[in-house]
């Protein structure tokens, strides 16, 4: 099949999106926040706009849109940690920035952090002895002191929980009850005073209540109808607070309660194609619209929180927590220090919760080379990357993607048991099934825990779908060229190719031929490969170029051209064509685009009507190449007059100074009122150096400086003789002052 000429560009780019396409399913699989995954689409958008990028995003979904790989934390994590938190002179902007900063690192377990003890503690001690601070000030400063370990006196401390007690007696709002409640919980855990509680903790319980409504979202207050996820998560973390400050057991129907509001508002969370889960608010008024992340954490903080301080479990399924913590990890790594900290923070909340703790199957790599015989190995983590407890990694099913066929393993090798590294902590499957050749295929595991206790702490999820991707070299045997007769079919010329050497053949053909190629692609399990493209190019001397597609029934890949049928395509364009061949496939790791000869070609002189060749594309960087060297020829230069005129002129324009200079004997030129001062000396001589330079500027002119170098000195000069001028006349005028008044 023929090409048309102005897709040829196209389809010989075709090779490049193809050992590209991984690079976006990492790159959409890491970016999963609204903006990002926009951004990824847009960008994928733009490339479909031609028909490579229409078959690369084709080739996209289909590698990437089965499953998603999600990764626990990482030391690029960590990396990024030091770069977002970096403090200015030694400190950070406030205390909520020192606070998520010293928490992230904490998290993450970062040895060589920034070292702001001195300046925090500083911070922290004015904050909590100012009477005007805010609850809010009080509580970020208490927790960034829960973190740093600063000294607080005991008269300090009462004063905050006097004040504290006030302003929750006196809220109004969710977030008064939040940060007051909130700042008697970190001063409880950061003094010796027992007697940190609230006397009427039930009544603050169901004030703080009268904010929930039927779905399981919270109002900010009684006097904003509109509710929200994220403030959910705020009143959970302060009704724990509550609880933790009661001074005696809290009625449970109150707690109860609460947990059927806790599931009323599960039921609202949203869902990826990819089983992550988060929850998401629309714009409340009054108040800044939170995006994804920013509510999923708040949510998870309040949930944790509440499940740490109260009796008994919260009936959630497990598969939404593992959901929770694939919606953080699949973020990626966020460019931003807020989203990134309650990223981390909502992972650390998740990785020791008391209602189940999440559990990670990730891959060292997903792509596997049969060629090099790479061993599939599959690691379970918590979210933040510490060891799971004993368990047993079983791979289930395999499928090409795209495929609903069954399984590829399943029924030959059912329920596969990969084996365990106890030294790299890495569960391996030494070799592939034999029923997995290249290509990209969904891989199925299960994950046993070997304990039942287990089962009731950590949540693995049924089944975890992950992409794989099996490359291997493909093996290109009976490569021929053939030239054959155009009425008997007979062969005129046959010769054999080594696609993969570097061999080239000659051959000659006229428009009553035919061109045949023909090859055979095998994959490593010996069966037959169709690669996405093969393509045989023609290029005339005159640099026009013919593409055409090569079809396959089975292992064997064929073409036949026709040339009495391609007289006209070709423009009767008689000469020589040199031939290359492409042949190319993600999962390919020998793919060639090789020159493999040339034909001469003898075509009928065109007719009258004959089709002309279009006029070649011209490069669009050539206008910044060099261009073409100019070569100038000046006039000859006029004739000059004689030498002794030239001499003659010269002494005339000297006439003047000598002139100047017997004018200047005649007057009686003397020294008697210079100056004898230092100071007024000094300007004189300055004055008279001035002029003298005046004049040689004068002569410089003449023989060397143009017009402008000239004004340009002489306006410096003249600047400074109007300044040392003034002042040696300035001088004299007043010492002739003193004269005549005497």
């Amino acid at each position: 099949m023929a090409i048309d000429g102005n897709l040829h560009y196209f389809l010989l780019l075709l090779l490049t999106p193809l050992l590209v396409v991984r690079h976006f399913c990492e790159d959409f699989t890491e970016k999963r926040n609204t903006t990002q995954t926009k951004t990824n689409f847009s960008h994928i958008s733009r490339m479909a706009r031609s028909l490579a990028g229409f078959l690369a995003l084709f080739l996209f979904v289909l590698i990437c849109g089965a499953a998603s790989l999600f990764q626990p934390i990482s030391d690029s994590h960590r990396s990024a940690a030091l770069e977002l938190f970096t403090p200015t002179h030694g400190s950070f902007k406030s205390l909520e920035e020192t606070y998520e900063a010293l928490r992230t690192f904490e998290v993450l377990g970062i040895g060589k952090k920034p070292d702001v003890t001195a300046t925090a503690c500083r911070s922290i001690s004015e904050t909590l002895g100012l009477l005007t601070s805010t609850p809010k000030d009080l509580f970020y400063a208490l927790k960034a002191n829960s973190i740093v370990k600063c000294k607080i006196n005991e008269k300090t401390s009462e004063g905050i929980i006097t004040r504290l007690n006030t302003a929750v007696n006196g809220a109004s709002s969710l977030l008064d009850f939040y940060y007051s409640i909130g700042g008697l919980v970190l001063i409880k855990d950061q003094t010796s005073k027992a007697d940190v509680y609230l006397t009427d903790a039930e009544g603050v319980f169901r004030s703080v209540k009268a904010f929930s409504q039927s779905d399981g979202r919270w109002r900010y207050s009684s006097n904003n109808p509109e509710s929200s996820a994220f403030a959910a998560g705020i009143a959970l973390e302060t009704l724990a607070g509550i609880v933790s400050l009661a001074s005696s057991e809290m009625d449970q129907s109150l707690i109860i309660t609460l947990k059927n509001d806790i599931s009323k508002l599960f039921d609202s969370i949203e869902k990826y194609d990819d089983g992550a889960l988060y929850f998401d608010d629309k714009l409340v008024d009054g108040h800044e619209h939170q995006g994804p992340l920013s509510t999923t954490s708040s949510v998870v903080r309040g949930l944790t929180a509440f499940a740490a301080v109260t009796a008994g479990s919260v009936n959630l399924p497990g598969d939404k927590i593992l959901g929770l913590a694939k919606f953080f990890l699949g973020i990626g790594v966020p460019g931003d220090a807020k989203d990134f900290f309650n990223q981390i923070d909502s992972l650390a909340c998740l990785e020791s919760n008391r209602v189940s703790i999440p559990l990670i199957l990730s891959l060292p790599s997903t792509e596997l080379s049969l060629t090099k015989k790479d061993s599939l190995k599959v690691r379970v983590n918590t979210v933040l990357g510490s060891n799971a407890p004993p368990l047993t990694v079983k791979l289930v099913g395999a499928f090409s993607s795209g495929s609903k066929d069954a399984s590829l393993v399943e029924s030959q090798y059912e329920m596969q048991e990969l084996k365990f590294d106890a030294e790299t902590g890495v569960h391996i499957l030494s070799s592939l099934p034999k029923s997995i050749d290249v290509g990209s295929y969904t891989f199925v595991f299960e994950i046993v825990l070997h304990e039942s206790e287990h089962e009731k702490v950590y949540v693995t999820g049924n089944q975890t779908k992950v992409p794989i991707f099996v490359t291997g070299l493909i093996k290109i045997e009976n490569a021929e060229i053939t030239v054959l007769d155009g009425d008997l079919g007979s062969i005129e010329t046959q010769k054999k190719l080594d696609l993969a050497g570097q061999n080239v053949v000659s051959l000659s053909a006229n428009h009553l031929q035919k061109l045949r190629i023909s090859f055979q692609l095998t994959t490593p399990r010996g069966r037959a490969f169709k690669p996405h493209q093969a393509l045989l190019k023609l290029r005339h001397e005159s640099k026009i170029e013919h593409i055409f597609v090569v079809g396959n029934s089975g292992k064997q890949f064929e073409i036949l051209l026709n040339f009495l049928g391609l007289v006209e395509k070709f423009f009767y364009l008689s000469g020589r064509y040199d031939i290359e061949l492409a042949v190319g496939d993600a999962v390919m790791e020998n793919s060639l685009l090789r020159a493999i000869g040339h034909i001469e070609l003898d075509l009928p002189e065109p007719p009258e009507k004959a089709p002309r060749p279009p006029p070649q594309p011209v490069d669009p960087y050539s206008r910044y190449g060099p261009k073409a060297e100019i070569t100038h020829i000046f006039r000859a230069p006029e004739k000059h007059p004689p030498k002794e005129l030239s001499l003659a002129f010269l002494g005339l324009t000297i006439l003047p100074l000598l002139g100047f200079l017997v004018g200047v004997l005649r007057l009686g030129v003397n020294l008697k009122n210079f100056p004898s001062k230092a100071i007024p000396a000094t300007f004189a001589i300055l004055f008279h150096v001035g002029i003298g330079a005046v004049l040689l500027l004068y002569v410089l002119f003449w023989l060397k400086l143009d017009l402008f170098q000239t004004l340009k000195l002489l306006g410096f000069l003249g600047v400074f003789l109007v300044l040392v001028g003034h002042r040696i006349l300035s001088h004299l005028a007043a010492a002739s002052a003193k004269v005549k008044s005497a």
